[in-house]
């Protein structure tokens, strides 16, 4: 998919899998022979809020047309590839915003539209529109608006519509995509947890070769999954480090040990450093340092461990395609760096084994049932790699992993107890260290932190939404992280959404 600056890109992006086809991500200046060099199967291009005809609007290479693969314009794609092959695109006045009831041509829906109803309804978000399609390309539907909601010229494997078929509220938007790769680009549909697991170990075996591995273990689905893939891969040569950087949630490092013991048959080394990292920790504020010492300082760890190894060199990480995304890349900008991505010293003297790089959270989690991984792995919340480090806003001592870590266990705790420990992606507790609130206890004054809790709905973690948690679960959370949390005196819900905020605070 060709990124031109669309706030659906990764959404797009993960239609197409869900419809069980590889897709991938690159920037809007792609040449022809990079593109040439991935050999796709299909191009699609996304939409984005600029203008066309504007002079820093992002273009792309003629030639991506003459690549002899179908393409598929989507809203600022569709407008694009009018313009670039002869049609003409113009602020008419005529926006569409929201719900769109789209008419299908009497001339029928051609290949792309030939699973919707004549009358549909779809989801716009424009204030151009092409104005005249290109020589060759027939129109399949318009709307009471704009005469050319959709056009294609199969013979050449090009189509376009204006409205935006990857978001949930164009009602058949997944058919139309299934139509452009499975009849437009004659793909199958075999993008399956049973090829990515094949695919993968394939892929390690040839990587690695005779050598041993580490595995970064957590005790989450992605480290977990990314340990059984490469020992399928490799077998004895695995062997798994679970570092307690004293930055666990509370039982965790007790509660990694016991499930891993359980589950799998790859050695362990617990690795117990919790004074060295709250020593690389000590003054530091700025999230990105944090997230850079504690990369930094797991390496080390890895590196000690390692001498003890014959030839393991290399470390195999749960990366995952966000993870990558939002840690910056030529298609995203950089919001903020994963530990696995932008937080590793340049020094290290591993090579990097990441099998689940490519993936979403919820592809991992197929992969994860596909491997045999309890319920319990497979469906635990996504806690950072640095750990509650992230979840103080402000230095990183002892006394504020102690507010933060028993605040966290009453959210669980009770979001557990009310049942929407499944429905949600995410719920966790934030200390605001550097912030103290006036309060009142036992008659007396009080001057302590404040924590925020947090908690999301998403799919994949690229969007979230705020959940509407009822309002006698806040307050019992509320109530018991100021009874039970000694130096905290006022509780706050954060009711943002992402975008505009991360899930994460830091």
């Amino acid at each position: 998919m060709v990124d031109l600056g669309a706030q659906y890109a990764q959404l797009i992006a993960r239609r197409v899998r869900e419809a069980h086809v590889y897709s991938e991500i690159v920037a809007h200046d792609v040449t022809p022979e990079e593109l040439r060099a991935r050999r796709p199967a299909g191009l699609i291009l996304s939409g984005g809020p600029a203008s066309v005809y504007a002079d820093a609007a992002p273009q792309v290479d003629p030639g991506l047309f003459q690549l002899g693969v179908p393409v598929l314009g989507i809203c600022y794609g569709h407008q694009l590839m009018a313009q670039a092959l002869g049609g003409e695109v113009a602020a008419t006045g005529q926006r569409e915003y929201g719900g769109t009831s789209l008419s299908i041509d009497d001339r029928g829906p051609g290949v792309l539209l030939q699973d919707l109803p004549a009358t549909d309804t779809v989801w716009m978000s424009h204030g151009d529109a092409v104005t005249r399609a290109p020589e060759g390309f027939r129109v399949t539907a318009a709307t009471d608006r704009i005469p050319i909601a959709a056009m294609e010229d199969p013979p050449r494997g090009l189509y376009a519509v204006q409205f935006h078929p990857e978001v949930s509220h164009t009602r058949h938007g997944q058919d139309v995509l299934k139509r452009f790769l499975y009849d437009g680009c004659d793909l199958l549909p075999d993008w399956t947890p049973t090829n990515i697991i094949e695919d993968q170990v394939a892929r390690v075996r040839a990587q690695v070769g005779d050598a041993h591995a580490l595995c970064a273990l957590s005790g989450g689905v992605d480290s977990a999954v990314a340990a059984l893939l490469v020992h399928r891969a490799i077998g004895d040569r695995l062997t798994c480090v679970f570092v307690d950087h004293g930055l666990n949630r509370e039982g965790e490092p007790d509660q990694v040990e016991e499930t891993f013991g359980r589950h799998f048959r790859v050695p362990l080394v617990h690795v117990k450093a919790a004074d060295r990292f709250l020593g690389r920790l000590g003054g530091v504020v700025d999230p990105e340092l944090k997230r850079k010492a504690i990369g930094e300082e797991f390496i080390r760890v890895f590196e000690e461990v390692a001498r003890d190894l014959a030839d393991a060199r290399f470390l195999v990480q749960g990366t995952l395609y966000p993870d990558v995304i939002e840690s910056g890349s030529k298609t995203a900008a950089n919001i903020k760096s994963h530990h696995n991505v932008g937080g590793l010293p340049e020094d290290m003297t591993f090579e990097l084994v990441e099998p689940l790089r490519d993936l979403f959270k919820d592809e991992v989690r197929a992969v994860g049932v596909e491997l045999g991984l309890p319920e319990e792995i497979v469906r635990r919340q996504p806690f950072p790699g640095p750990g509650l480090a992230v979840r103080i806003v402000g230095e990183v001592t002892v006394e504020n992993l102690a507010k933060v870590r028993g605040a966290d266990a009453v959210v669980r705790e009770e979001i557990k107890r009310a049942g929407f420990d499944r429905s949600t992606w995410q719920a966790f507790c934030v200390l605001l260290a550097d912030v103290q609130s006036v309060g009142v206890m036992g008659d007396g004054r009080t001057y302590e932190n404040p924590v925020i809790v947090r908690a999301v709905t998403s799919e994949d973690a690229m969007t979230a939404d705020w959940a509407r948690l009822p309002d006698d679960v806040l307050d019992r959370i509320s109530s018991r992280i100021v009874r039970e949390v000694p130096g905290v005196n006022r509780v706050a819900y954060d009711i943002t959404s992402k975008p505009p905020g991360t899930i994460e605070w830091e």
